[in-house]
């Protein structure tokens, strides 16, 4: 955008306002749009989209911004057009960064600073929404000039909000999952019922190793035996000895049975033998004859 025929091109303000502008030209915000105009600089015209979550949202709001000849050393003053229920029309309003407050303005802010904070300010009451030019209208009749103010028209722009600041597209839906949505979904075929197994699990037989039976012996004595001086014991059979039990499952091959052998063992007699006397008991008898032979002698010498 080339500085219009008239203006100092060499003005700081100027250039400021020149760059803001080709900055909110190329801006990709939905939520605001602003441009000065053509035949004075100085004087913007902006479209604003109400906070969304309050009683402006889906609403659309023309004011002005009016820049200085200082600017942009100082803060522009802001001027409200489309009726809203929250700020005055034609006048100037009182907030943070208006002409209400230069001690509170710096260089480094601009035309998009006013807008954003000009949103900002919108839902809020009380009396934190008091000052210059702020109103206090009923939460319904501001949802009513939210929808009325759409097709509200500029008479200097001579275009509905509408124009100024589309809505912003839907994000449309991608080919593939349109595609997923006609597809039918799939049937799985029925599961066979299963049926209960009525065969038997196998158990594997394992033949044992076989013993080959041996001859039993006789070893019973014809008297007890007498182990010690008087506890008696009876020797019992040995089931080491004792044939195996025979295995109908496992038919092992006949072998010839073994002969026991006979043979002439005799019998065995434990003799009793007199129990002795304990260690202790002799010990203190050889000790008695001791000291007797002492005093015998003694006697004697």
């Amino acid at each position: 955008m080339a500085a219009r025929a008239g203006y100092n091109k060499n003005s700081s303000a100027v250039k400021r306002i020149m760059q803001e502008a080709r900055e909110l030209a190329n801006d990709p915000c939905t939520d605001y749009s602003a441009a000065p105009l053509e035949d004075d600089i100085f004087e913007w015209h902006c479209t604003l989209r109400g906070p969304p979550g309050t009683e402006f949202e889906g609403g659309l709001y023309h004011f002005r911004i009016l820049l200085p000849s200082e600017y942009p050393f100082r803060p522009p003053s802001i001027m409200m057009l489309t009726p809203n229920g929250r700020f005055e029309l034609n006048t100037k309003i009182c907030i943070s960064f208006t002409n209400y407050h230069e001690e509170l303005w710096q260089p480094a802010w601009g035309v998009r600073t006013a807008i954003i904070g000009l949103q900002g300010f919108f839902p809020l009451k009380g009396t934190a929404a008091a000052g210059v030019g702020a109103l206090e209208y009923p939460s319904v009749e501001r949802k009513r000039l939210a929808t009325m103010s759409r097709e509200w028209k500029c008479s200097r722009c001579n275009k509905t909000n509408v124009e100024c600041l589309p809505d912003p597209p839907t994000p449309a839906t991608p080919p593939e999952d349109i595609a997923q949505e006609h597809v039918p979904p799939k049937t799985e075929p029925p599961e066979a019922e299963t049926q209960p197994s009525t065969e038997q699990p196998q158990v594997p037989l394992l033949a044992p190793t076989p013993k080959r039976p041996l001859a039993p012996m006789n070893l019973t004595p014809t008297s007890p035996v007498f182990i010690g001086p008087s506890t008696p014991v009876e020797e019992l059979p040995d089931e080491d000895n004792a044939p195996p039990a025979p295995n109908p499952a496992i038919h092992v091959a006949a072998q010839p049975a073994l002969q026991p052998i006979q043979q002439d063992r005799p019998n065995l007699v434990v003799r009793r033998t007199p129990p002795r006397p304990p260690i202790i008991l002799d010990t203190a008898i050889c000790v008695l004859l001791v000291l007797v032979f002492a005093l015998i002698c003694r006697r004697v010498l």
